[in-house]
């Protein structure tokens, strides 16, 4: 059984390789999966997730990880989603790899994002903006940029002002071209794409305020009560998941369905869909398109399977 540090998965994971390998796994079926969801007894808010996946003659993958949203702010921060994931060969349950999730995580969370700014956003889009400053934000800037090449200038905005400049600062280190924003609005009317990466629980990000053509990827909405954008978002856009399940888990797709902004029949389709040219895309240099990424064990299970091909396993 091999074992993968954090900068192992991080160097053997590569976004401008693990988008497209992502994309040709979405020309198969979904893998089997369900999740089991533990809240803390004690009613902290924090919560132990258990994902398995079985993606039939490959791989059988679990990811185990705790998301204790306060450890950011502890002396020093720590993430948010710490754990590991573990795979066994589907032939004979034999574990093959274990990974570090946090790492695994943040690399195929912002690679599916990734995936749907190379499956909808516009062709050339020049400037980024990053809603949020956390442990994801630096993936989602890097994968968007590996999926669109033509991004040059990069906003973080984040309600904290110095963990937005400090991105930024990290960001520039790498040679990205990247500022921190102090207004929020002013920055959604610039950017022609916009991922979030928060744990609001109103909305961020005004939909009246897209530009024409805009790409709004929205990544942070994981409980019934969360969301980043707005009904109006959902009015404007062309709407598409990464998947069709768990739709109805998430508050960015039930609320707007409950006030009658958006109905179910209006989401168009999932990144399964787009890859196998069952869904239709964009359709307009100026149609606005909202992409949820919901997650789920299929990502893990995609994922563990790149990073076991990667690494010759």
């Amino acid at each position: 059984m091999q074992m993968f540090d954090a900068e192992a998965v991080h160097r053997l994971l590569p976004y401008d390789e693990l988008i497209p390998a992502l994309q040709k796994l979405h020309e198969g079926e979904m893998p089997a999966g369900d999740g089991v969801y533990t809240n803390d007894p004690a009613g902290t808010g924090n919560m132990f997730v258990t994902l398995p996946g079985w993606l039939g003659e490959r791989l059988i993958v679990v990811k185990m990880v705790g998301v204790f949203p306060a450890n950011r702010d502890r002396d020093p921060p720590i993430g948010s989603v710490l754990g590991a994931v573990a795979a066994f060969d589907s032939e004979t349950g034999a574990p093959v790899l274990v990974a570090d999730g946090e790492a695994m995580t943040y690399r195929k969370t912002a690679a599916v994002s990734g995936l749907g700014t190379a499956l909808l956003a516009p062709p050339e889009p020049q400037e980024l903006l990053v809603v949020g400053a956390g442990g994801l934000g630096p993936h989602v800037a890097m994968a968007h940029i590996a999926a669109r090449p033509s991004i040059t200038r990069v906003q973080i905005w984040n309600r904290t002002a110095s963990r937005a400049e400090a991105l930024a600062t990290t960001l520039r280190m790498q040679g990205i071209n990247a500022k921190a924003a102090s207004d929020l609005d002013a920055a959604v009317t610039e950017a022609d794409v916009i991922s979030s990466v928060t744990m609001s629980r109103a909305p961020l990000v005004k939909g009246a305020l897209l530009k024409p053509g805009a790409h709004l990827d929205l990544v942070g909405s994981y409980l019934p009560d969360m969301r980043e954008t707005d009904d109006d978002a959902m009015r404007r856009a062309a709407v598409y998941t990464c998947c069709d399940r768990g739709r109805d888990e998430v508050g960015e797709l039930i609320l707007p369905v409950a006030s009658g902004a958006l109905s179910w029949d209006d989401i168009r389709g999932d990144a399964f869909g787009l890859v196998q040219g069952r869904t239709a895309g964009r359709t307009s240099e100026d149609q606005i398109t909202v992409y949820k990424n919901i997650g789920g064990a299929h990502q893990d299970v995609f994922t563990a399977v790149i990073l076991k091909q990667a690494a010759g396993l």
